[in-house]
């Protein structure tokens, strides 16, 4: 399970990388059902990034995936084209989405919007990898 004080470590390692690459950014973590734990927009991030943060957190738990992942699978003529049409169009297929792990089991995601595709995909990466503490 994602407690919120995971999800407030995880965050703040994102807030840090953020910081560290001079991006603003909105910052979400879910739980094993998807359900948003915690939130953050830090000063001066785009507000049109909050939903695309907290559904690309959502996108990597409902499937299992990065968003960067999912993104190749769903190209024209590749198996998942289409995809990001589906769940009331919730699903986003841009990096910044990755599921969190613990003992080889998915418990819950986190999503990260507000900058260029690697920005974004290496400051989930610094949540994600402070999930443990």
């Amino acid at each position: 399970m994602i407690t919120l004080n995971d999800a407030v470590r995880m965050i703040n390692a994102a807030q840090d990388k953020a910081e560290e690459i001079s991006q603003p950014m909105n910052i979400a973590v879910v739980d094993e059902g998807g359900n948003l734990v915690a939130h953050v927009r830090m000063d001066n991030a785009w507000v049109g990034s909050v939903d695309i943060a907290i559904n690309k957190a959502w996108t990597s738990r409902a499937f299992d995936i990065s968003t960067a992942e999912l993104a190749k699978l769903s190209q024209s003529g590749q198996d998942f084209f289409g995809i990001h049409t589906t769940n009331n169009a919730r699903v986003v297929i841009f990096p910044g989405g990755l599921p969190l792990k613990r003992g080889g089991k998915v418990v819950g995601a986190i999503g990260v919007s507000g900058g260029m595709a690697d920005q974004d995909a290496q400051v989930a990466q610094a949540g994600a990898d402070a999930i443990e503490g």
